[in-house]
């Protein structure tokens, strides 16, 4: 699975997901765009800038940012190959006839309006290029409702809908588009705020990383719009 000459952007690139996913890529041959909100951010979990790697700090909230990204990536590398949307997050909430405004924008606004703007700086550019990969990270558990998790089910739903529709869409246009689904990841965070769980039956990032990569190479070429579960040793 080489990616010697490939752009790759990989959103939320400073989080434990995505540092495991950009380094799978440069190990690989690939040109990283390392999107994260701050730049400090990104320099703490990747150090320096290089000729392969390309700092583009950005609020991906506003449409503006997702453009700004886009248009930093082709004046580096002069193409998009690979989009990793990995920005996203968690939160429990309340019983859904208790759920806030606050706790609905926000994981809707960070699971789902993310997405939504880079996908639209990035999928004409792949439309003009003649093709690329997208890989988009829902959720095991949103596959059902579960209680007091209905605002993050049901963004993180969104998200596979979402894929499979931009799948039905873009696969004429040589465009794959699929989404992995895990449960816990095994995160410093996840550990502390589990200290009784074990985390040996969480995802590891690396083994997560690996399944993203799979789906954002050629020899995933002929699937399109799959919700990828992968769930550990649980």
């Amino acid at each position: 699975m080489s990616f010697a000459n490939k752009t790759v952007i990989v959103t939320g690139a400073a989080g434990n997901l995505g540092k495991a996913v950009a380094r799978a890529f440069a190990d690989q041959g690939a040109n990283l765009v390392l999107v994260d909100l701050k730049r400090e951010s990104l320099a703490a979990a990747f150090g320096a800038e290089n000729d392969r790697a390309l700092f583009a700090a950005s609020n991906l909230l506003e449409q503006s940012g997702a453009s700004s990204v886009v248009q930093a990536a082709l004046a580096r590398f002069k193409r998009i190959d690979v989009l990793c949307n990995i920005a996203g997050g968690f939160r429990m909430g309340e019983a859904v006839h208790e759920t806030s405004d606050d706790n609905w924008n926000f994981l809707f606004d960070i699971n789902t309006r993310t997405l939504l703007h880079v996908v639209r700086a990035v999928v004409p550019q792949m439309v003009t290029a003649g093709g690329g990969k997208i890989v988009n990270v829902g959720a095991f558990a949103a596959q059902k409702g579960v209680a007091h998790m209905g605002a993050y089910t049901a963004a993180k739903g969104t998200v596979i809908r979402m894929t499979e529709a931009m799948a039905a869409e873009l696969r004429e246009k040589n465009i794959n588009v699929n989404c992995v689904l895990p449960t816990i990841i095994d995160t410093p965070d996840n550990r502390a705020a589990m200290p009784k769980a074990d985390p040996a039956k969480w995802v590891a990032p690396v083994d997560l990383a690996n399944v993203i990569l799979f789906l954002a190479s050629d020899a995933a070429r002929a699937v399109h719009g799959a919700a990828v579960p992968v769930s550990g040793l649980s």
